[in-house]
């Protein structure tokens, strides 16, 4: 009984050994498998490319099916480039096409028309990704006005029935993505400043002005970065909770205000990708900004000046009973933040508290 126990034992063992041996096999051909098609890991079915014989023949079948209208069909065909890679080339009617490219922008559009402009975004970010010799101003033209619609605009419902709600978590997620494959002046700062507008309208301060400086560090010579400018200094201003509170946030935004008002004593020059109306439009938006820039340093000036004007009297109040060498130092601490307050605010209603507080300090009351 015992040996026919250790028998089996040892059959069950060298079974599990060879199985163990045939999976170990089958990863390394798959790994192997990566390897040797690079190009592959943005798609679906990360396989060996589609044949080219295969990849022109259904080509050729949506390109006639979408000329006869018959765009479901067309579709279908055209989105089997979502699954795998190809390189292949076709000319129909003296006209040279990529063929995996052109179906997914041609699958892109068609979705789009449909309104269901998260697909048409998911097709164009693989033609991006993967397809980097494709036309690159297309398709990032394509991306911003897409991402733009899902932003912005009402979503169609789906099947003309079911109401869609915008999700502000993919709508930023989709901007970076933009700021990030669309690296350049053209396309990639207007991502960041959309990033940022969307995070400044869903409460999502610290995401605002990470887009924001991203923006002003990598384009600084780009027309937006005066934009951004300002947008981080109201940021920060929305941040501070008061004078009684931490002036971190408040500094922040005065900062930026002032340099703003250095930079940008006058608008930058027109892009030569804007128009007319475009820059009119801009020039008049940066007149308000620069005003709004000025009243906005006077709040946070006066903000911190009423903040060192509380932390001043509670030094005159309670100093004594927690500052060392209170007796050496007298009322030297609390003048020293009254002195500030002045200093930071002279026409505000906090310095003149303070020098009024100054002046009974230094007779004795």
């Amino acid at each position: 009984m015992k040996s026919l126990l250790f028998i089996l034992t040892v059959n069950f063992l060298f079974l599990d050994f060879l199985s163990a041996q045939k999976r170990n096999s089958r990863n390394l051909h798959d790994s192997s498998e990566e390897h040797l098609f690079p190009g592959t890991g943005f798609f679906i079915k990360n396989r060996k490319p589609y044949e080219d014989y295969q990849a022109k023949g259904w080509f050729k079948e949506a390109f006639i099916l979408e000329k006869e209208k018959k765009t479901s069909k067309a579709l279908s065909l055209y989105e089997k480039f979502t699954k795998r890679r190809s390189d292949a080339i076709l000319k129909i009617d003296a006209k040279t096409y990529k063929v995996a490219p052109e179906s997914l922008f041609r699958a892109a559009t068609i979705r789009e028309a449909r309104g269901d402009w998260s697909k048409s975004f998911d097709h164009l970010k693989l033609i991006a990704q993967a397809y980097t010799d494709y036309d690159f101003e297309l398709v990032a033209d394509s991306l911003m006005r897409i991402s733009e619609r899902l932003a912005k605009e009402k979503l169609p419902s789906r099947w003309g029935i079911i109401p869609r709600f915008r999700s502000g978590n993919q709508d930023r997620s989709r901007f970076n993505e933009i700021s990030s494959l669309t690296k350049g002046p053209k396309h990639a700062p207007r991502a960041l400043m959309v990033l940022a507008e969307i995070s400044i309208k869903d409460n999502k301060e610290e995401e605002a002005v990470d887009a924001l400086i991203r923006l002003v560090n990598l384009y600084p010579d780009h027309y937006l970065s005066e934009k951004a400018y300002f947008l981080i200094a109201q940021v920060y201003e929305k941040m501070v909770a008061g004078p009684a509170y931490d002036q971190v946030a408040t500094m922040k935004s005065l900062n930026f205000y002032e340099d703003y008002l250095i930079l940008y004593e006058n608008a930058p020059g027109r892009d030569i990708h804007e128009t007319d109306e475009k820059y009119d439009s801009r020039i008049k938006e940066y007149a308000l900004r620069k005003k709004n820039a000025e009243l906005g340093r006077i709040r946070m000036r006066e903000t911190l000046a009423s903040s060192k004007l509380e932390i001043g009297s509670y030094l005159e109040n309670y100093g004594k009973y927690f500052i060392t060498r209170w007796r050496d130092l007298g009322d030297k601490p609390s003048l020293q933040f009254y002195n500030e307050a002045i200093t930071v605010a002279p026409e505000s209603e906090a310095a003149r508290i303070a020098e009024k507080k100054i002046l009974n300090l230094k007779n004795g009351e």
